[in-house]
């Protein structure tokens, strides 16, 4: 029979009977408490600069306000009702929309082509290069530059038309109202084609190459490769690619502010220079708050009902 001596002895006892189980409790519990006190300092930003204005946004959107006065003039959801009744917002959701889809068409599959076909071009790095500079440019830059090389007077474009042709007259793009749009979207496919033309590379370089090479072993032709081999398994690149691109299109304001400030005649408005306009030009703090809840709202929505059923086989790591 076994016996405890003295007092020490039976602590110790005690403290080696404990369940095993109950020792790993307690380090789980330690490594939590310190990853909780790591990520304190970043929840705390996130929340001061993320959740609270968002808040804060609701809140105003709710109001008449002009930004000075105090909060007095409740109107519940009667900004919401006139923002969606206001047809200069529905063209400027429109514009969007038009951006939108022209990215999807056009802007994402030539960057998806250009990179499948850099892959046997000597020098792809170079081009690499060319390709990315442009996106590191700001928007404000990058619009300054484009209106100056629209410019029909001094513009780089004027130039290249006298060139070929010296009797011509060259347009004023931004200042027609049928051609504007297009003519920033231009800007848009150079400014941003290189962040998915580089994307889509490191996707790319991610595929082992034996895949290729036994599709190529068991007789198919450099489509079928790219078909049945390269596009499956690039798949979850370009659905982030589409991803951002889409979310880019619902927010454009710097390029668009620069190049035209939504003009002529609300031609190349968007919903965030529209929010610019009425919110802090004509000092309607309460529906620019509407407005902006909106943008938010519409982009949340989608990028919940896009990462749920677009990007979920991605997001939990199947196989497509």
């Amino acid at each position: 029979m076994q016996t405890v001596d003295s007092p020490r002895e039976w602590t110790s006892h005690i403290a080696g009977s404990r369940p095993a189980h109950l020792h790993r409790r307690v380090r789980a519990g330690t490594r939590w408490l310190f990853i909780l006190l790591c990520l304190l300092p970043s929840l705390a930003l996130f929340f001061i600069f993320v959740i609270l204005p968002v808040v804060q946004t609701m809140y105003y959107s709710l109001y008449k306000w002009n930004g000075l006065g105090p909060l007095q003039d409740f109107r519940s959801l009667q900004n919401y009702v006139t923002l969606f009744q206001d047809p200069v917002f529905l063209e400027a959701v429109t514009h969007n929309l038009i951006i939108t889809a022209l990215s999807l068409i056009t802007q994402l599959p030539l960057a998806l082509l250009l990179a499948l076909l850099g892959q046997r071009v000597p020098g792809a790095r170079f081009f690499r290069l060319v390709f990315f500079l442009p996106f590191v440019l700001s928007d404000a830059v990058a619009g300054l530059i484009w209106s100056f090389v629209y410019d029909p007077s001094i513009g780089l474009l004027s130039d290249i038309v006298k060139l070929f042709n010296p009797s011509a007259v060259p347009s004023a793009l931004l200042a027609d109202t049928h051609i504007v749009l297009y003519a920033i979207f231009v800007v848009i496919i150079w400014k941003y084609f290189g962040f998915h033309f580089v994307l889509y590379v490191a996707g790319l370089q991610n595929i082992p190459p034996e895949l290729a090479e036994a599709a190529r072993s068991d007789g198919a032709n450099r489509w079928q490769v790219v078909r049945y081999v390269t596009l499956p398994l690039l798949g979850s690149t370009i659905r982030l690619s589409a991803f951002l691109s889409i979310l880019g299109s619902l927010q454009y304001f710097d390029l668009i502010w620069v190049m035209t400030s939504g003009g002529p005649v609300y031609a190349s408005e968007t919903m965030a220079t529209y929010l610019v306009h009425k919110g802090f030009q004509s000092f309607q703090l309460g529906y620019g708050s509407a407005v902006g809840a909106a943008i938010f709202l519409i982009c949340f929505v989608f990028a919940l009902f896009y990462q749920r059923w677009v990007m979920h086989q991605d997001l939990t790591g199947t196989a497509e």
